[in-house]
């Protein structure tokens, strides 16, 4: 099976959350994961590409999403969104349940990190931001 190239999505409106959401479900799909799990991906995927939209310099990123791999045979979907905003100044206090300086629910960053199996964030202030999120397949 030859590796999936990594497909790279423009993040810039609603519009383009929806189309992450469908490439992401796509490849989730084609790795025969249970629909619960693609629809937990999806989610996660809402809310940190809205993220972008909302908070991004420009309501501007991306989304890079592609499948991986590990050496104990799983694979699954990985997704890394990446804006050049002013990052976030108090990481812990952004991953706590109900903080936000955008007037939503403050669910986002932690909704998303418990929906997936594997969560990172890199940021800091002036250095944008990029989270990547994996979610496996189970084993065939």
């Amino acid at each position: 099976m030859a590796p999936e190239a990594a497909e790279r999505i423009a993040i810039e409106s609603d519009g383009d959350v929806v189309t992450a959401r469908q490439r992401a479900r796509t490849l989730a799909i084609e790795l025969d994961m249970p629909s619960t799990d693609q629809t937990l991906l999806a989610t996660a995927i809402s809310e940190i590409a809205r993220n972008i939209t909302t908070y991004a310099t420009g309501g501007r990123g991306e989304v890079v999403i592609d499948v991986v791999r590990d050496g104990r045979g799983r694979q699954g979907v990985r997704v890394v969104a990446r804006d050049e905003g002013p990052g976030i100044a108090d990481l812990e206090q952004a991953l706590t349940d109900g903080y936000t300086t955008g007037g939503g629910l403050g669910l986002g960053l932690p909704g998303a990190r418990r929906l997936v199996d594997e969560f990172d964030i890199q940021t800091g202030p002036g250095q944008g931001t990029v989270v990547t999120l994996i979610k496996w397949a189970q084993r065939g």
